[in-house]
């Protein structure tokens, strides 16, 4: 593992796109997960449906295929807690060019914009609910949601917006 303290700094204050965060919700009784990942600099959300569990292969699958979805320029770095569902970040890394960095042990706050998000989207999947028998479009439903709400960090811009604007000028 290499630690945040390893990561870039460009990554810490949010001026260079592409530094992401992520983070597992996780539903009722532990039997369900929803993937989040979040870019630091325009707080833009992709949802990762994971209908086969939060195992490292699904988990390391579902990021693989959202990060590729994006340019090149909007993939440099994930930082992630230290859980299990991490323990394929050496590949995830081959397949996307994605450097990944932990975080320190129960140090959830080095991940902050991918904790607001968590915040932000338990109001469309509260604490307690099962998530199996939420879909792609439920999911992409909801990351709609939080990408078109205006934030006062971004001028009253959306996450939509501002990346968009980004892949305007960077391809």
């Amino acid at each position: 593992m290499v630690m945040i303290s390893e990561r870039p700094a460009e990554a810490a204050d949010r001026a260079v796109p592409g530094h992401w965060e992520g983070d597992l919700i996780v539903g009722k009784n532990g039997a369900s997960a929803i993937g989040t990942l979040v870019e630091r600099s325009t707080r833009y959300v992709l949802l990762l449906h994971l209908p086969h569990g939060r195992h490292a292969e699904a988990v390391r699958d579902a990021m693989t295929a959202a990060i590729q979805t994006l340019p090149v320029s909007l993939r440099r770095t994930l930082t992630w807690d230290q859980g299990r569902e991490m323990v394929q970040h050496r590949q995830f890394t081959i397949d996307t060019g994605v450097e990944v960095y932990f975080c320190d042990p129960h140090s959830p706050w080095q991940r902050g914009s991918a904790e607001n998000t968590n915040g932000l989207r338990r109001q469309d999947f509260p604490k307690g609910t099962a998530l199996s028998g939420r879909d792609t479009a439920a999911l992409q439903g909801a990351a709609d949601g939080l990408n078109g709400r205006p934030r006062e960090t971004l001028n009253w811009k959306k996450p939509c917006e501002k990346l968009a604007e980004l892949i305007a000028t960077t391809g």
